[in-house]
């Protein structure tokens, strides 16, 4: 296995040079700290919205099965709880972690940080497919199969193109997924067009913006599971994914290929992306602007990158999903949140590396 340890020696080595010194206690402590931040804002969410339930209520409804503690809360809270929040809670950090995850690992494979995880046309197939669904009447879950099929057919098409042109190449498939998303959004219009107004263009709309709003815990089994799978092998591969920062020449110099990883990491990034459609619908900025900043703390270095952006983007999706329910008496579709805190952000982060290159 000689090969593998020059394999991934050589892969650190190009991270680790774009990468901000942190020391292994330094990255251990930013880790923890967010990921108390996530497990407190977990609390927080679940007691807030115009039921409130005390912080430590939640923690003694959550862990009474396991711990036994006497029953001092009303029957309500507990409902509220298990029927309403939880799964609404384990949704937001769901999708915002899977955003985050395959917008870091698109960046990572097309070599530019300002790639988004729909670059190959995922989420305008995904909304072509639900809208579809929604356009024939189907249940909710047969939109949100619709979105799925949508998102992988359209991500399908993208790859296809770049063969039958006879130009494998990276730049041919963004092309490609620019074509895809072009030819989306114009289906798109023409399925407005034909929708009913006063029912079907309603619910496409809506669902077009992103809303947790009808989360059920059907909806974690079914697209909770790709997402952890798909996560999880990200994860463990997550230092391979530095040998994508290589030239293809450099990579053969060092005896491996990396089509096969180019297309498996863009296959799981594109899963991750179409079960968080199916979901909550489309949510934008979180997998480019969470990625970022993750770099700008940690460095280019995948095997530190991915598991900060996990925990960053579950963090920002759950405090935009608490805002959306708590703050107006109509809620806020989450793209528009989104959109209002990751604009300014995305442009500070970018005036902010400016300044530290040009000083």
């Amino acid at each position: 296995m000689e090969w593998l340890k020059r394999l991934q020696r050589a892969a650190t080595s190009v991270a680790v040079s774009r990468v901000r010194k942190l020391t292994t206690g330094e990255y251990a402590s930013l880790m923890l700290l967010f990921t108390a931040l996530l497990a407190a804002m977990t609390i927080f969410s679940i007691g807030s919205g115009r039921f409130p339930i005390a912080p430590g209520d939640v923690l003694k409804i959550l862990f009474q099965p396991v711990f036994g503690f006497e029953t001092t809360w009303s029957p309500q809270a507990e409902s509220v709880i298990f029927s309403l929040r939880l799964p609404r809670v384990l949704a937001a950090i769901l999708i915002g972690a899977a955003l985050s995850l395959s917008g870091a690992a698109y960046q990572s494979v097309f070599k530019n940080p300002l790639v988004a995880p729909d670059m190959l046309g995922v989420s305008s197939g995904a909304c072509v497919g639900a809208s579809l669904g929604i356009l024939f009447g189907l249940s909710q879950f047969g939109v949100q199969i619709g979105a799925f099929c949508g998102g992988m057919l359209a991500v399908a098409v993208a790859v296809v193109i770049p063969r039958i042109i006879g130009k494998n190449s990276i730049v041919m498939l963004v092309l490609a997924g620019i074509i895809v998303g072009g030819l989306m959004s114009s289906l798109m219009g023409i399925i407005k067009y034909v929708a009913d107004s006063e029912t079907e263009l309603p619910a496409i709309t809506y669902w077009q913006l992103g809303s947790l709003v009808n989360v059920v815990w059907e909806n974690i089994v079914y697209n909770g599971l790709p997402i952890l799978a798909c996560g999880f092998f990200m994860l463990l591969l997550r230092w391979r994914m530095n040998i994508l920062t290589l030239s293809e020449e450099e990579a053969h110099m060092l005896g491996r290929h990396t089509c096969w990883l180019r297309y498996a990491i863009i296959f799981c990034a594109t899963v991750l992306t179409a079960s968080s459609v199916c979901i909550s619908g489309t949510v934008g900025w979180i997998g480019l602007v969470i990625p970022h900043f993750s770099r700008i703390l940690v460095g280019s270095n995948n095997q530190r990158l991915l598991p900060l952006a996990v925990v960053l983007g579950a963090l920002f999706l759950l405090v935009v999903d608490t805002l959306s329910r708590a703050t107006m008496r109509t809620e806020i579709p989450l793209s528009i949140l989104t959109g209002l805190i990751g604009a300014p952000f995305y442009f500070y982060l970018l005036l902010r590396q400016r300044m530290a290159v040009t000083s």
